[in-house]
């Protein structure tokens, strides 16, 4: 781990397409700078619906977009929750992801209920990976449902890396596994070499 004051899109391309991610001090907006070993992925193929999502898909609840409020989303993020108070989204980083979407390194998937924002999740992507960074939710199941319509935007676009940086219970019920960072860079060096479309 290392930090840094300033930050810009070159910097976050080329670290993305290292095996290296950001995260800003909660207190202190510093940019910290991660390349974890193990590495936590998401096998874009065998991801599965849970057996409660399914209903939830069927119902057809969510209205799902991709890329219409990106800032908005990371905003949504960034805010604080009962079992995580402090945020690692800072200001900074905002700005700067949100240039990077402009850019097409960066995309959100959203879900709305009567034209309103209620979930979605952002990440970066480049090449034929996809680095997820977070999501929010603000009705029950809405962020599970973007998650699963990612899978499915990832599936369809013929993506071969989905990134979720650490294990964690949020990710893990989501099918991730942890691979050695050796494997992880060799698997992101393929990736990042092919083109694929983010469309949904």
């Amino acid at each position: 781990m290392e930090n840094t004051n300033s930050l810009s899109t070159d910097q976050l391309i080329y670290a993305y397409a290292s095996g290296v991610f950001p995260m800003a001090d909660a207190e202190t907006g510093e940019i910290n700078w991660y390349r974890p070993d193990p590495r936590a992925i998401i096998p874009i193929d065998t991801y599965q619906p849970s057996r409660s999502l399914k209903p939830i898909l069927n119902k057809g609840i969510f209205e799902i977009k991709v890329d219409q409020q990106f800032r908005r989303v990371m905003e949504f993020c960034a805010e604080p929750r009962p079992y995580e108070p402090e945020t690692w989204i800072s200001t900074e980083l905002i700005d700067v992801y949100t240039e990077l979407h402009r850019m097409g390194f960066a995309h959100s998937v959203e879900a709305y209920v009567e034209g309103e924002l209620v979930g979605g999740l952002y990440g970066v992507h480049i090449g034929a990976a996809f680095f997820g960074e977070s999501m929010f939710t603000r009705a029950s199941n809405a962020s599970k449902v973007c998650f699963h319509y990612l899978i499915e935007l990832l599936r369809k676009n013929n993506f071969e890396l989905l990134d979720s940086q650490f294990m964690n219970d949020n990710v893990k019920r989501y099918g991730a596994i942890e691979i050695s960072r050796t494997a992880y860079e060799k698997r992101l060096a393929k990736a990042i070499n092919r083109s694929c479309n983010f469309v949904f």
